[in-house]
């Protein structure tokens, strides 16, 4: 088991501490997609994935997802969630294990969804769909503050259901002076680039799993493509995420350091529980 740079106390006191009105912000990797943003005092969830509903689920088949990473907190501890996202419909991006106690614990938290899968998530975390907020590729709200747009996924392509809505969103969140790109599950697709391009993300929060047949699941960005998109669209600093979770469905960042380096593209490795802080990482408005 990899342990996590902090988990459970440890990890809630850090964020804690870090919960400063300086302008500046935070980022917790949580593994998988999962990061938790502060701000100001406000606190976002992205795609968490706080359980280990899908070991449970898959441990009698053919396709077991044994995790490689400590367990980082319960859920039902972090009672100052304003907002949680979930990209797509797949458990590690909308776990019912993990947004339940966050509902319980943060009633006025606002759920973000892409307005194709409302019904879906809605029957899933057992909620009036009216509760939830929906988005699709080009739109935006604006909740506690922040402002999140959508921008289309390809998880192997861009699916839409019967009214076009998209299936798979990634989402920039605009706060303050900053902005930051979080893909959900993708792969490059035409234009993706130009999309994102103008919106100058400060940190891009990317996969790096790749793809292979034999998982007989969907893929993602390899090391390499994440390096190179996040250079293409002009992104100040890139994470990389979604590996070390399931022995199943992993990569080593190798490929992509070694790519960013090639490229020049700023990058940070983080270690699941790991804080990010862009006081003190240097991470200014308008470098490279």
């Amino acid at each position: 088991m990899i342990p996590a740079s902090q988990a459970h106390d440890a990890l809630l006191a850090d964020i804690q501490a870090a919960n400063l009105h300086d302008g500046g912000f935070r980022l917790w990797w949580l593994g998988q997609s999962g990061f938790l943003l502060q701000w100001e005092g406000i606190h976002v969830l992205l795609d968490p994935y706080l359980s280990d509903s899908l070991t449970r689920k898959y441990s009698q088949t053919d396709k077991p997802h044994v995790r490689m990473t400590e367990f980082v907190i319960d859920p039902s501890r972090l009672s100052f969630i304003a907002v949680a996202t979930s990209s797509h419909n797949h458990t590690d991006h909308l776990d019912a294990e993990t947004l339940g106690p966050i509902l319980e614990r943060n009633p006025a938290v606002r759920i973000l969804v892409p307005e194709a899968n409302r019904a879906f998530a809605a029957e899933r975390l057992e909620v009036d769909p009216a509760t939830l907020v929906g988005v699709d590729d080009g739109g935006t709200v604006e909740l506690a503050g922040i402002r999140f747009s959508g921008v289309a996924s390809a998880h192997e392509q861009v699916e839409r259901d019967d009214q076009g809505h998209v299936k798979a969103l990634g989402y920039v969140l605009q706060f303050g002076e900053w902005t930051l790109y979080h893909s959900g599950d993708t792969v490059r697709y035409e234009a993706m680039a130009d999309k994102l391009r103008p919106f100058a993300p400060d940190i891009a929060l990317l996969p790096i799993n790749g793809r292979a047949p034999k998982r007989r699941v969907p893929g993602n960005l390899s090391g390499p493509e994440a390096a190179h998109l996040a250079y293409d669209i002009g992104a100040k600093l890139v994470i990389p995420c979604h590996f070390e979770m399931f022995e199943f469905n992993t990569a080593s960042p190798e490929l992509f350091v070694e790519t960013c380096r090639s490229l020049g593209q700023p990058y940070r490795v983080l270690r699941c529980g790991e804080r990010f802080d862009n006081r003190t990482e240097n991470l200014v408005v308008g470098t490279t």
